[in-house]
Parts: C-alpha cells; structure tokens; sequence
C-alpha cells in the first residue's frame, strides 16, 4: 500500500498566471485524459510549458505572489504513488493516471485533488523535512 507524505515546491520551481477575471461564463477544454471547466476568476497557469487552469479557491489557498504575474507555490502538497491506473476527480474535472504517477493533494485529508507523472513531480517537489 503506497504511503501519503507531506512535499514542498522546490524553491526554484515558479509559474506565470493570469486570473480569468472576465465578464465570462468560463470555458471547457480537454487535457490529462478528460474535460477541464474553467470558471470566472479561475486561473490559467503556464508550469513551465504545461498550461492549465487552477480554481480561484485553490490558487488563492496554496499561491503567493512573486512578482507581477509570478507565482509561487507555498503551500504543502500531500502525495502518494499511484499503485494502479486510474482517475481522479478535481475542481476543474478529472484527471487519468497510471501506475507510478503520484496522485497530489493539497489538503492533508485528501482533497483538491490531482495527478501527476513521477518525472514531473520529483522535479518539482521535495520531501517536507517537518
């Protein structure tokens, strides 16, 4: 059984954003094996190439502010690896995963929930030393 642990951003790991703070119903679009709902105030994110949205409840929890346009991720994240394939439900949709991808959470219970290729994550995270 795979074991939930506590991760920080590396502190070198930033992204650009700008909030959708548009008079707009929002937009649908595919990714990550699924439809992604983008709302009013969510976020578009560029991950150092993979753009994304991100929830404006989300953003607002887990993001700090660089500088203009330039966010950090300060928040600690919750992760495990996945021990199958599966999905797994988020703010903007759902999200397919295989074997070995990490499944993230930024709640400690397990909720606000995402995937992510182990590749991906170890580049970007590390072991919380608290």
């Amino acid at each position: 059984m795979s074991v939930r642990r506590k991760y920080k951003k590396k502190p070198t790991s930033f992204v650009t954003a700008v909030q959708l703070d548009l008079d707009t119903e929002g937009f649908v679009y595919n990714k990550w094996g699924g439809k992604q709902i983008c709302k009013r105030g969510d976020w578009l994110v560029d991950n150092n190439g993979d753009k994304y949205t991100v929830s404006k409840e989300s953003f607002a929890r887990t993001y700090e502010i660089v500088s203009p346009g330039v966010y950090f991720k300060s928040a600690p994240v919750w992760a495990e690896v996945a021990e199958k394939g599966g999905r797994v439900k988020t703010k903007e949709g759902d999200t397919a995963h295989q074997a070995g991808d990490y499944l993230v959470f930024n709640n400690e219970e397990g909720t606000d929930a995402y995937a992510i290729s182990a590749e991906k994550f170890e580049s970007m995270y590390k072991l919380a030393e608290d």
